[in-house]
């Protein structure tokens, strides 16, 4: 509390905090985020420039070296067919990357439509049977786990990247769309929204300005949360045999065919597995500071 000048000693404002002070009272990410976010920029040069960490050939066979353990020309060894397990997990790391953000792309555009679609459907008959029957849909959709709600799309669209890809989508919707629905519930009967209706605002213009950027706020993180669990998912897809077919340099892929060996090629199952638990794990540690971040800006 402070007195302003030119006013009778008694009566006291409150003192309005700079932008600065604001910012300084924001979380700022931890040691553990900031690990997590060099480690998925890491990734993302090895999906984007391989070459530059890895400019061998992953599909070049070497007969001559294969099992070799991991040594300074081959740090992660060879497979059955001398092919470096190095230069595959790198060059790998573009198919699982891209089936993950596109999966999460698919995911989150369906959700925030089903989301929309039911959260704005409050109001009248029309309005309250839509909200309804998408949220039966939902509730349908949640009651299968995630991988096999992915397996029952595969069934139907046979194997590969790209059913592999739609399905993790279509599998991680639901999660999408019941957070988006209650956030565009919330915010419609905001004062701010009503406020905006009274004025005779479009309807549109309402949902464009006022109840999407701040219902989908949270979509964000949960996106990054999201892309981790749809690598792990994409991943057990072609582990199983149904994403991306040998001998792509797959993490999935190269997961099944290092089983085989396991016994006498371990390295050949533990470097691509380990490149999909350091994903996966990074991308949920960086969200969930993302989203302690988020809490502490909005209060």
């Amino acid at each position: 509390m402070t007195t302003l000048p030119g006013l009778p000693r008694g009566t006291e404002t409150t003192r309005t905090s700079s932008p600065r002070a604001t910012r300084r009272r924001l979380p700022s990410l931890g040691p553990a985020e900031l690990v997590a976010a060099a480690l998925l920029l890491l990734v993302v040069v090895m999906a984007v420039a391989p070459r530059l960490l890895a400019p061998a050939d992953p599909l070049a066979v070497s007969p001559t070296d294969a099992f070799a353990g991991p040594s300074l020309a081959h740090p992660f060894g060879t497979d059955e067919s001398g092919r470096g397990v190095w230069t595959r997990v790198v060059h790998g790391a573009g198919a699982s990357l891209t089936i993950g953000l596109v999966a999460t792309l698919i995911g989150t555009g369906l959700g925030v439509a089903l989301g929309v679609l039911a959260g704005l459907g409050g109001r009248g008959r029309a309005g309250r049977v839509t909200d309804a029957g998408v949220s039966r849909l939902l509730e349908v959709l949640f009651a299968l786990p995630g991988l096999l709600l992915a397996l029952v799309v595969i069934a139907f669209t046979g194997p590969g990247a790209v059913p592999a890809t739609i399905a993790v989508g279509l599998a991680t919707a639901p999660g999408y769309a019941r957070i988006v629905r209650s956030q565009v519930a919330t915010v419609r009967r905001s004062p701010m929204v009503e406020a905006a209706v009274v004025l005779g605002r479009h309807p549109g213009v309402v949902l464009l300005r006022h109840v999407l950027p701040n219902a989908l706020a949270p979509v964000v993180v949960l996106a990054t949360l999201g892309l981790g669990q749809a690598v792990v998912w994409a991943s057990s897809l072609s582990y199983l045999g149904l994403g991306s077919p040998p001998p792509a340099p797959e993490w999935g892929a190269m997961l099944s065919a290092g089983r085989t060996y396991l016994a006498v090629a371990w390295w050949m199952t533990v470097f691509p597995g380990l490149a999909v638990v350091v994903t996966a794990a990074s991308a949920t540690v960086l969200g969930r500071g993302l989203a302690r971040r988020g809490r502490g800006g909005s209060r």
